[in-house]
């Protein structure tokens, strides 16, 4: 099935010419457009040129895809085809050698095999009850009513949240002494121009480095500790810790680190801003805010506690987070490089083009959507449920083998967070609609974003 989605062209096979976005500048090609307005350029060449189509990203050639049909065969190509590794060599810096995008795609899908099994199933149920207790933490200095920045809050939020159900009591403990600057130091080295220059001597990219050298001091000293009095907490650490590969070799520190690091990354950065925007979205638009909260209260309002299935009857809260993921995917493209040439529907694709999808485009499509450009989380409820057309129609987390490890973790979290909110505080947007900020690799609310909130006489849940 993969091999037909893409297969390899012979020189006599017939092709056609891709298409070509017109403009762009020397040795830029488009980048500048891209840079300062992506879904613009991508929606104007869609509309111009259809399903697939190309343009300059500095010196390199991008063949873009477009639509359910092109993810499929997109999500669906063998890494020796199309494959991520070339690309995302940027987060090499941040996640070490030898793991995740340093090392063969079979090595990699060995490494993400040992965490899988804690990101579904059982352990997500104790996630539950550890999200619910750091928010009600978080939000216990707040007060009866005040501001706050809400992608700040959602940031900080998730950096607890993840480090205290992914990599542990120890980290967690710790964030509060330094952890949560290096982490910020760490995300700053995924921009723009990093993907491109991942080594360039940059203050973002040396603050990185400097970073990364203190957060693997930090782990190998937490790991050389439970080793010495034989804690076993059922963490992720605990887990790779005990994880054997398949030649029945151990994990050394650095690839523990590196890999802990890649399950925060997957669990944290792109659920902060998501969960910004799922709020922002509501507060917008408080015809759709009205349902979340009936909800909250028919779920809660007999004093049951927050739990991962309580979380999972909450439909009406999971239709806005997925709205949200449409309307302002995180990751605004995929990258995977041409290891050959390559055919899709009569066009020939270079060994060593880029090849992109784009949920920001995607996800916009009059031909998928019904009117797209409105806010409308009903859209994903029976009977319409648009995201069902096909299997990538929602590809804000990616597809395929590539889909984000971290999807539901996300979900789960970014609805209990609304849930715990919602049902203490009346909440009011004050900033005018922020734009989005597309100077981050990850696409966040541009600052600032002000939200007031007042404390409810009595919570919608009265245990949440």
């Amino acid at each position: 099935m993969e091999s037909q989605a893409y297969p390899v062209v012979t020189d006599t096979s017939p092709t056609r010419p891709i298409p070509r976005v017109r403009g762009g500048l020397p040795v830029l090609g488009h980048a500048l457009a891209f840079q300062r307005d992506p879904l613009s350029l991508l929606e104007q060449a869609w509309r111009a040129h259809g399903a697939v189509f190309q343009f300059r990203l500095g010196g390199r050639e991008v063949v873009v895809f477009v639509g359910p049909e092109a993810h499929d065969a997109y999500f669906r190509a063998p890494d020796d085809q199309l494959s991520a590794r070339e690309v995302y060599q940027f987060t090499v810096p941040i996640f070490g050698k030898g793991v995740a995008y340093d090392v063969a795609p079979e090595r990699m899908a060995e490494q993400l095999g040992f965490l899988a099994p804690l990101m579904r199933g059982g352990p997500m149920h104790a996630y539950a009850g550890l999200i619910d207790q750091e928010i009600k933490d978080y939000t216990a200095r707040w007060g009866d009513e005040g501001e706050i920045d809400l992608p700040v809050v959602t940031n900080e939020l998730t950096v607890n949240i993840a480090s205290r159900c992914l990599l542990g009591e120890e980290v967690r403990t710790r964030l509060d002494t330094g952890f949560a600057r290096l982490y910020h130091d760490l995300q700053r080295g995924i921009n723009t121009l990093g993907f491109f220059f991942p080594r360039l001597p940059i203050p973002g990219h040396i603050q990185r480095d400097r970073a990364r050298r203190q957060v693997a001091s930090l782990m190998h000293g937490i790991l050389a500790e439970r080793r010495r009095t034989g804690t076993r907490p059922g963490d992720f650490m605990q887990a790779l810790m005990e994880a054997r590969y398949t030649d029945g070799s151990a994990l050394g520190d650095e690839e523990i680190t590196g890999l802990l690091l890649t399950v925060l990354f997957a669990g944290q950065h792109t659920s902060s801003v998501l969960a910004a925007w799922v709020g922002i979205d509501l507060l917008r638009h408080r015809q759709y805010l009205a349902p979340v909260l009936a909800e909250i209260q028919a779920v809660y309002g007999q004093g049951q506690t927050l739990s991962l299935d309580t979380l999972k009857s909450q439909m009406a809260l999971e239709h806005a987070v997925r709205e949200g993921e449409r309307l302002h995917p995180p990751l605004i493209v995929l990258v995977r490089k041409a290891l050959g040439d390559l055919e899709y529907h009569g066009f020939r694709i270079r060994a060593g083009t880029l090849a992109m999808v784009s949920p920001l485009l995607s996800h916009r499509l009059p031909t998928v959507f019904k009117d797209p450009e409105r806010y409308d989380p009903d859209r994903f409820g029976p009977p319409r449920e648009e995201h069902k057309q096909g299997t990538h129609v929602l590809i804000g987390f990616g597809g395929g083998r590539h889909r984000c490890l971290g999807m539901h973790f996300a979900y789960m979290q970014i609805k209990a967070l609304w849930s715990l909110l919602l049902s203490r505080y009346d909440l009011d947007l004050i900033s005018p609609s922020p734009a989005p900020d597309y100077g981050s690799w990850v696409t966040g609310p541009r600052p600032p974003c002000r939200v007031r909130y007042r404390r409810r006489p009595a919570p919608l849940g009265p245990n949440v």
